[in-house]
């Protein structure tokens, strides 16, 4: 088998993968869920007290968090812990940790493994502290411990400590690109030798500010009466985004690593395409963003006609779906397998791009495509793609897409490949 990529690069393969989400924490569940085409989105009462804000809904994650030792967690919000358990349940899934949690391999603090992961910001709660101190002159909440919650770093240096992972430290806070570049950053340092493992991903917690900003823009979901009914990506009568939150984790490794191991190989990460807008802060760039498609297929070595399935960044508001769908046509030319994630557990923002890449490589390897949800009429203005929509689709295909696109005209494409020994 080889080992290297026709460029001379390391094969790079994902040997395990969490999520913290309302969608489940384990495949199974998760693949239940699709199935049944389950809609996370409810009212939330929090929410009441903005009587400017119109939206009320959001996906939020209900279940406790998972518990541990205070010393060990006392710098983390609630963010933090999140991404804590979703890279806990990766680690597990590649054989890295104890299923008790007790040990850890040794590789990961050999300074051959190193972390990459985002968010658009840090905990929220320690933001606010700190601007009551600003704001009334209120030091009462500050302790030693407020700014590395608050810190949009957080993630990435808490995760660090608590496992005392040794290598390098990436942190892509790009707002909804913020779990994708962790993936293909992580791709890329491993591939060119720099690491062997990388755990990879980005996370989110619900934040009503964030609601606040998009329903300011006239970009959030309103149908607060019918929340089964939101959001509705790529429809005629789609009214905005829904928020979420949560964590995605992925374990990415050299192809040599994980054979010596002896791991169980998910997917190969195949290609990435990342580049900016540079044109405007908010509004999308088509041009821009299918040049990062391109990259990805480039970097993947195949042909758009090779790749089966592509997951949508999918957003449901009016300019995002319009300028995605018409960048994806014009990179593959023709009716492209398509759906969003985001119909079932809104958008996670930083957590994104994660938990989508890993549940697209997933679907893969089941053989079965999830639909977009509250999908009844495509907007004409939307690219003549092949929509899936009603039941979901059995594709059989070597190759899937995953694309997410942010704020500050920030774009990204992972391409995963179907794993055969």
């Amino acid at each position: 088998m080889d080992l290297r990529r026709k460029d001379g690069r390391r094969r790079v393969v994902v040997t395990g993968g969490g999520i913290v989400n309302p969608i489940g924490r384990d495949w199974k569940t998760i693949f239940e869920n699709l199935k049944q085409q389950k809609n996370f989105t409810a009212y939330n009462t929090d929410w009441d007290v903005f009587e400017r804000m119109n939206t009320r809904l959001a996906c939020a994650y209900t279940q406790p968090l998972s518990q541990y030792p205070r010393k060990k967690i006392r710098g983390m919000g609630r963010v933090a812990v999140m991404s804590l358990m979703s890279a806990e349940d990766a680690l597990k899934m590649a054989g890295l940790q104890s299923e008790d949690g007790a040990e850890v391999s040794p590789l990961l603090q050999n300074g051959r493994t190193g972390i990459a992961y985002g968010a658009c910001m840090g905990s929220f709660p320690a933001v606010v502290d700190l601007c009551r101190m600003d704001i009334n002159g209120d030091m009462s909440r500050i302790d030693s411990q407020t700014y590395i919650k608050a810190m949009p770093q957080t993630c990435a240096a808490n995760l660090s400590v608590y496992y005392q992972i040794r290598g390098r430290i990436i942190t892509t806070n790009t707002a909804c690109t913020s779990g994708s570049q962790a993936v293909g950053y992580a791709y890329e340092a491993i591939a060119g030798g720099m690491q062997d493992i990388m755990i990879a991903g980005g996370a989110e917690e619900l934040c009503s500010p964030s609601a606040a900003v998009f329903d300011t823009m006239g970009a959030a979901a309103w149908d607060n009466d019918r929340p089964e009914t939101e959001p509705r990506p790529f429809d005629q009568s789609r009214n905005g985004l829904v928020l979420g939150e949560g964590a995605g984790t992925l374990v990415l490794e050299s192809l040599e690593s994980a054979l010596n191991r002896g791991a169980k190989i998910y997917a190969e990460v195949a290609g990435f395409g990342t580049n900016a807008d540079g044109t405007h802060v908010t509004n999308p760039n088509r041009e821009t963003m299918a040049e990062a498609l391109r990259m990805a297929i480039s970097d993947a070595a195949i042909s758009a006609t090779d790749i089966g399935y592509v997951n949508a960044h999918g957003t449901a508001t009016t300019t995002g779906d319009i300028a995605e769908t018409n960048a994806t046509f014009s990179v593959f030319g023709r009716a492209v397998p398509i759906s969003s994630t985001k119909s079932y557990i809104g958008h996670t923002l930083g957590a994104c791009g994660a938990i989508e890449a890993w549940i697209s490589l997933n679907m893969m390897n089941e053989g079965w495509f999830h639909p977009t949800l509250n999908l009844s009429h495509v907007d004409e203005r939307c690219a003549p793609l092949d929509y899936i929509a009603g039941s979901g689709r059995e594709i059989s295909t070597e190759y899937v897409m995953s694309n997410n696109f942010a704020f500050g005209g920030m774009n990204t494409s992972l391409i995963f490949k179907k794993f055969t020994a």
